[in-house]
């Protein structure tokens, strides 16, 4: 990481035990880039054809920087900022935080300790089936309250937000307050407070998350407001006989502040949506390493707040369902090379109620220096809809890729 004096920043007042001299911070720069070469084959459109080949990338930049006071206090500051083309110079993240042999604290958007301490399942390539989807080589179209049908709009993750992850984040970067304790015998936990969501429709609604989309924006009232958000997580890893154990889990819950009534549910015009209840997620994992092979799981449910949708008969039919995730991975590491393989079946999938997925990959990394790796792999998705209701052309959507790129820390 390339040093960058950007300012001296006066953190005097954020150190809570500190000495009133000020403490001056050097940030650094640093950030990624993940770029790929894709060739997919997937079910189109109507009169449409998508292209086979693209280039998919996601790239940010970093800044961050700390320092330790008199008194052991540890005070640093981060920033997260999108730096693909046409997403300008967006912030993604920007936390201060407070460190010591106490554990932790992370004040503003962060993620949070579920997420943080998140056991993830061995991948092909962790950008496209890892713990959370940096690139998505399918076209997608955007779901529009039940799936489409297509594959169109070939713009990736982040322009039309698809993503096929299970990282658990459903309090998304609203403000927080995070709390990681020390690492004690292996073991270590979390928790997380967020004190305003805000609308629902603002964050997407179906698919809170950075990579998810909305049902719909067509609210027929304002009122639904998520407010308060909370997050624990407990985290072990340890080594016995050689064998290396890591398991944990965590839960969410953000709160639905303003419910609506039975009588508005019932005045909902036909094509609106509301939402009914608090948003809530969980995720138990467990990863086993022998010698240079290792094996993990995961298992994720999501409840994005039990979507309704109005009808012409003043009647409300239930458009969503908990959303459950298994991804169940292996991974063989020699020398700088790593072959790896993964499965990830997903139940009503970004909470569209029956809308099924299944993925199957594998690929190989190879690293060719200090934070830079080559990476291929092959995937074969499957996306089965057994809800009529949700008037689909096809009862099974399918995609075949390959992809090739580079993934560079700086």
């Amino acid at each position: 990481m390339k040093k960058l004096l950007m300012t001296s920043v006066a953190l005097g007042g954020l150190a809570l035990a500190a000495t009133p001299a000020h403490a001056e911070i050097e940030l650094e720069v640093g950030g990624y880039f993940k770029g790929y070469m894709a060739w997919v084959d997937q079910d189109e459109a109507t009169d449409f054809s998508t292209n086979d080949f693209d280039m998919i990338r996601d790239t940010e930049i970093h800044f961050g920087g700390e320092t330790t006071l008199d008194n052991g206090l540890t005070v640093g500051a981060h920033f997260e900022t999108a730096a693909d083309g046409d997403d300008g110079l967006g912030i993604d993240e920007s936390y201060v935080y407070f460190s010591g042999d106490w554990g932790r604290l992370n004040v503003g958007t962060e993620d949070e300790a579920a997420y943080l301490l998140q056991v993830a399942a061995p991948s092909a390539d962790s950008n496209i089936d890892g713990l959370r989807q940096f690139v998505q080589p399918v076209n997608y179209e955007a779901m529009t309250g039940g799936f489409s049908g297509t594959f169109i709009d070939p713009s990736g993750v982040g322009d039309v937000g698809i993503g096929l992850d299970y990282d658990q984040d459903i309090i998304g970067k609203s403000d927080n307050l995070t709390y990681l304790s020390p690492v004690i015998n292996g073991f270590q936990g979390g928790v997380t407070f967020a004190p305003d969501f805000g609308p629902a429709s603002s964050f997407g609604g179906i698919g809170i998350d950075h990579t998810d989309t909305a049902p719909s924006d067509s609210l027929s009232d304002s009122d639904e407001v998520f407010g308060r958000g909370y997050s624990i997580a407990a985290r072990y890893e340890g080594e016995f006989n050689n064998v290396e154990l890591i398991f944990g889990g965590g839960w969410s819950l953000v709160e639905l502040e303003d419910k609506r009534t039975a009588a508005e549910l019932a005045a909902l015009s036909a094509g609106d949506f509301a939402y009914t209840d608090d948003m809530t997620a969980w995720n138990l994992g467990l990863d086993v390493g022998v010698g240079p092979f290792g094996i993990g799981v995961n298992y994720s449910q999501t409840d994005r707040g039990d979507i309704v949708e109005g009808t012409a008969t003043a009647a409300t039919t239930d458009v969503s369902d908990k959303e459950k995730v298994l991804v169940v991975g292996a991974d063989y590491t020699t020398g700088p090379f790593k072959v790896g393989a993964s499965w990830y079946k997903n139940d009503n999938t970004l909470g569209v109620k029956d809308l099924d997925t299944d993925r199957y990959s594998g690929g190989v990394t190879y690293e060719y220096g200090p934070g830079m790796s080559f990476r291929g792999s092959i995937f074969y998705v499957d996306h089965d809809n057994t809800d009529t209701a949700l008037g689909t052309s096809k009862s099974s959507l399918d995609a075949t890729g390959i992809v090739l790129g580079t993934h560079i820390e700086f």
